[in-house]
């Protein structure tokens, strides 16, 4: 008697979890395509309403993949981690808001500025008040001013 009862708790059991799986499962691969306005919308959430730390979470899930753009060369020609500081996550962001705006034909000086200015928001939370990090960031800052685009 107690082992069938243990049998239907473990069925059970074994039920939920493949239920629970099936059902996340779907959550993330049945995304339906965006119209142009919500695309904007969801770029825009990403890059100037997300943290930094939630955008790193999103970024590994990919979400949309199919309409945005999530590939990213890092810093570029600069180092990721200068002297320990990760400003890479920094830099993820500020790629996925260029290659997108291009994408989606946004991409205006204003816009720049706007994206631009975020990365060097960005950089000074991944800072934290550490000095030295903070001029590294300015001087991010100011090679994306001069030459990014």
């Amino acid at each position: 008697m107690a082992t069938s009862t243990l049998r239907r708790a473990a069925r059970a059991t074994i039920t939920t979890i493949a239920v629970t799986i099936a059902m996340l499962a779907g959550t993330l691969t049945a995304q339906a395509a965006l119209d142009p306005n919500q695309l904007r919308s969801v770029t825009d959430q990403y890059l100037f309403s997300t943290s930094l730390n939630s955008f790193q979470t999103i970024r590994s899930q990919r979400p949309y993949g199919d309409q945005l753009d999530w590939s990213s060369d890092g810093c570029s020609n600069s180092p990721d981690n200068p002297f320990g500081f990760n400003l890479v996550k920094a830099c993820y962001r500020h790629d996925f808001g260029y290659r997108n705006y291009k994408r989606q034909g946004r991409f205006t000086e204003s816009n720049r500025l706007r994206i631009d200015n975020n990365f060097k928001s960005d950089m000074y939370t991944v800072c934290n008040g550490n000095w030295a990090c903070n001029r590294f960031a300015d001087v991010y800052y100011a090679a994306v001013r001069q030459f990014g685009g």
